[in-house]
């Protein structure tokens, strides 16, 4: 099956690095934050950090697609359809949208058990995502000089297929590019990594000084490094990134945000509102590259991370080690299958925190089984990029009273608090932290 959850940071193709709206009509105040706040379960008030840049954003914003706009204003206007508005007007729109989520949810739990939670939010330093025109730019090159055609989609043939840009606060970037073989023998598809390789090194793709170029070659939408390899054509394996005092490595399987000044402040939301302790166990599902854990280690007895994708596991693994950090264990494999036998391992004296972050499908029927059975489970964060999917359903069976029919006979979950942090500027999107006690 393809990673459900590999969440890197895409670029489409472009003829000019300095042609990108978001470059020339930037608003002033992209280094935002946004929080929302809420007294009863209903959202009353958001909160901006600013920090202002230098010159002021003079020219007024438009808030509609003309079919007289350029091919780069109309792919913006698809793939981050708020970079017309402010910073600030963005976080009005995110706010109503998440406003609507947690009423949404609050009114399936008030039918359960008539209560409701109480939303709230920290204060926080600015946040900013860095784009990459210059490296699909250069892609673009070439795959106009290409002998092989690009692949657009599978059945129509062609073979260059996307381009995933992974980066770090150094500066140091990682280049993924996809190739569907079709019917190439080795031989064609050695001569093609020859060829990209030579073009990224020796000839005008030199000039973006990737750290690392991989190669994958797919048949399929989406593939892990299990069901097809990452190949390393040049560089280093991994890049590395600094955050919250640690220094973490990323495999170009593994999941990691693509904000990082956002993950900060995600991760530093989730540790405050998860309470955990020195008496508590710290469980980290769908753990990715393991920082929520990693982060919060110091703080708990004992760290134990459940992650689906393998290079993410060795990553976390490396890092604790490299960090010095000894209370951890990083177990790989499918939640499902390594919960329940992780979590009747454990001594019933110590409590459990649960942080889960999941892909957008949510959590697995059975995992929320597990979460919801285990009694020395007090405390769960859940972590949504998409509360309004099929995580709400997992919202409810948490919530909800005891049923035999679907398992889930543990004592149900209370929502207290939820807390919107906004990774992704210009796009809807957001996460959404929410805290569960029982």
């Amino acid at each position: 099956m393809p990673n459900p959850r590999l969440l890197l940071s895409r670029v489409g193709f472009f003829s000019n690095p300095r042609l990108l709206p978001w470059d020339t009509a930037k608003p002033p105040d992209l280094s935002q934050s946004f929080l929302g706040r809420a007294h009863e379960g209903n959202f009353t008030g958001v909160i901006v950090t600013k920090h202002p840049r230098q010159h002021k954003y003079q020219k007024k914003q438009r808030h509609f697609i003309s079919l007289h706009d350029s091919w780069q204003e109309r792919l913006a206007d698809v793939v981050t359809p708020l970079w017309r508005l402010s910073y600030e007007e963005q976080l009005k729109v995110k706010f109503e949208a998440q406003k609507k989520i947690v009423q949404t949810l609050e009114s399936y739990l008030q039918v359960l058990h008539g209560v409701s939670g109480t939303v709230a939010a920290p204060h926080s330093e600015g946040l900013h995502c860095h784009l990459h025109p210059i490296i699909p730019s250069y892609y673009e090159v070439f795959l106009r000089q290409s002998s092989v055609e690009p692949c657009l989609l599978f059945h129509e043939g062609g073979h260059w297929r996307e381009l995933t840009v992974r980066t770090n606060s150094q500066g140091h970037t990682m280049a993924i590019i996809t190739f569907h073989p079709q019917g190439l023998s080795q031989e064609e598809l050695c001569a093609q990594k020859v060829t990209l390789k030579d073009f990224f090194t020796q000839g005008p793709g030199a000039v973006c000084e990737l750290t690392s170029l991989y190669f994958q070659e797919s048949t399929m939408t989406r593939c892990s490094h299990q069901q097809s390899p990452y190949q390393l054509l040049f560089g280093e394996p991994h890049i590395f990134e600094d955050l919250l005092g640690l220094k973490i490595r990323i495999s170009p399987d593994a999941f990691f945000q693509i904000n990082t000044a956002g993950a900060e402040l995600l991760y530093q939301t989730i540790g405050e509102l998860s309470g955990v302790n020195s008496n508590s166990i710290l469980l980290d599902i769908c753990c990715g590259t393991g920082v929520i854990g990693l982060s919060l280690a110091q703080c708990a007895s004992q760290v134990l991370g459940v992650e689906l994708v393998e290079q993410a596991v060795d990553d976390a693994r490396w890092t604790a080690a490299f960090n010095g950090v000894t209370n951890c264990e990083f177990h790989a494999g499918r939640a499902e299958k390594i919960l329940p036998q992780l979590l009747r391992s454990q001594k019933d004296e110590k409590l459990i925190v649960a942080v889960v972050n999941p892909a957008r499908a949510g959590l697995h029927h059975q995992v929320v089984q597990a979460i919801r059975n285990c009694g020395a489970i007090r405390t769960l964060v859940f972590v949504s990029c998409k509360p309004h999917g099929e995580s709400m359903r997992n919202f409810i069976e948490l919530c909800c009273p005891p049923n035999s029919a679907k398992k889930l006979l543990g004592e149900p979950f209370v929502l207290r608090q939820a807390v919107p942090v906004d990774l992704f500027p210009h796009t809807p999107h957001c996460e959404l932290v929410l805290l569960f006690t029982r």
